[in-house]
């Protein structure tokens, strides 16, 4: 099926409608928007299905469930117990997989060719979850571990991987029309995600809500066949290579033009920043987990409640002000209202550090940055390179995320000694650097073309 031509990118007005009727409108008007919101959905519901029962896993007292009977029996040998620092070996464990196989992306998106990649990438992950299946269902020990660092691994990779085939899709000005409406598809199966495993976690077992996310990505290799000859499309207009052909270089490419660039350093700092404040605040909302929800089902299901009301709260700022505020003022407002905001929630927190807060706090910072951060972000992505798109962009999405992640969780280990209070504080002055952060990418992306 050939693409029909795009309707004009630069329109010079909306229709004086509502939010709902300029959706019908860009859905009428942008048949590659059809594709993108179904791949976008499926992919984020598949992985919040999977989300309550990783961070179950991390927030269990069976330490048997979580790590291999041989590592509990050499750290006894040793005189500790790793119940004393799950989350800092989970992240360790996670920032050792993203440097490994960073090198190992960056190859494959060198020498194949994107209808190659991709749908591989997604049928690894396929694989991945079947064999998880068995895995629990045989409850193997140390599968705590195993599968919160391989949910963490897909995450990054397939997320990112997702908006850089979109930036291939749409151009910027069709991507500040629908970026926003993209996300709330996503957002909408993040919603019904948790709803998912919430009721069919007693009834059918973890392992089972496995095969339920691998079916959704299924539906993503569907979609990823069907946006591609828009992508081709875009690439001729461009004057790209039409053939979707491997785009060369080196596999460390990414961190290169990361290093040289001064808008890509501004998102990767901006990236590392953020990645600090939300991982300080989980690491208290994981303490009281394990305090007050010891079983995994119910830890479970406590999780998917708190995914419930961020994707709620993302949703409504998605579809009735993102596309808005991008169209209208540009990535400006999107970076650095959700800056102020987690600032203003740690000064907050940091006066009254009560659990309840912390669950406002952490609603509130990961639906900014759903709704507003990182849709703003993606469209940055459309005015760079296919190189920059895939090399980079992966790079920041990985390596310095899980880089981030590593960082503040040894130093929330740290920080905890002294109390909630201190923790909160120094998450101001972290936010502080998000919002410099943000400020530096909005100065750089000027000089960028349209």
């Amino acid at each position: 099926m050939s693409p029909k031509p795009e309707v004009d990118s630069e329109r010079s007005s909306d229709p004086p409608t509502g939010a709902l009727q300029l959706l019908r409108q860009e859905l009428v008007e942008s048949p590659p928007l059809w594709w993108a919101l179904l791949y976008f959905f499926s992919l984020l519901c598949g992985y919040y299905v999977l989300r309550p029962v990783r961070d179950a896993m991390a927030a269990s007292a069976d330490m048997t469930t979580v790590f291999p009977d041989a590592w509990i029996a050499w750290a006894l040998g040793r005189g500790f117990e790793l119940k004393d620092f799950v989350l800092q070996l989970l992240f360790t464990g996670t920032f050792v997989s993203m440097v490994l196989l960073q090198p190992i992306y960056g190859a494959l998106v060198s020498r194949y060719p994107r209808r190659v990649f991709l749908p591989g990438l997604y049928l690894l992950f396929i694989v991945c979850l079947i064999g998880f299946w068995w895995i629990f269902n045989h409850d193997v020990s140390g599968r705590g571990a195993l599968f919160f660092v391989w949910t963490a691994v897909f995450n990054l990779f397939a997320v990112s991987v997702f908006w850089s085939f979109m930036a291939d899709v749409f151009d910027n000005a069709h991507a500040k029309r629908v970026y926003g409406y993209i996300g709330a598809g996503g957002t909408i199966g993040a919603l019904l995600g948790p709803v998912i495993t919430q009721v069919l976690v007693d009834r059918v077992g973890i392992g089972s809500l496995l095969l339920v996310s691998a079916g959704f990505l299924v539906v993503c290799l569907l979609c990823i066949v069907r946006l591609r000859p828009w992508a081709l499309l875009r690439e001729q207009r461009s004057g790209c290579p039409a053939s979707g052909e491997a785009m060369g270089g080196s596999m460390w490419a990414g961190f290169r033009l990361v290093a040289k660039d001064p808008m890509l350093r501004g998102l990767a700092l901006l990236m590392f920043f953020g990645v600090g404040v939300g991982t300080l605040l989980y690491n208290e909302q994981a303490a009281i987990v394990k305090q007050f929800y010891p079983s995994p089902s119910e830890a479970a299901k406590f999780y998917a409640r708190i995914d419930f009301a961020i994707n709620a709260c993302t949703i409504l700022v998605q579809v009735f002000l993102t596309r808005w505020l991008l169209r209208r003022y540009g990535v400006g407002p999107v970076l650095l209202i959700p800056a102020f905001a987690i600032t203003f929630g740690y000064c907050l927190l940091a006066m009254s550090p009560l659990p309840l807060l912390i669950a406002a706090v952490q609603i509130a910072t990961r639906s900014g940055e759903f709704s507003l951060s990182k849709p703003g972000r993606e469209t940055l992505y459309t005015r760079v390179d296919r190189e920059a798109r895939y090399k980079a962009k992966a790079f920041i999405d990985t390596a310095v995320y899980r880089s981030g992640d590593l960082t503040y969780v040894w130093l929330h280990k740290w920080l905890a000694t002294f109390g909630s209070r201190t923790v909160f504080l120094a998450g101001i002055a972290i936010a502080i650097g998000m919002t410099l952060s943000a400020w530096q990418v909005i100065r750089a992306q000027r000089k960028l073309p349209e």
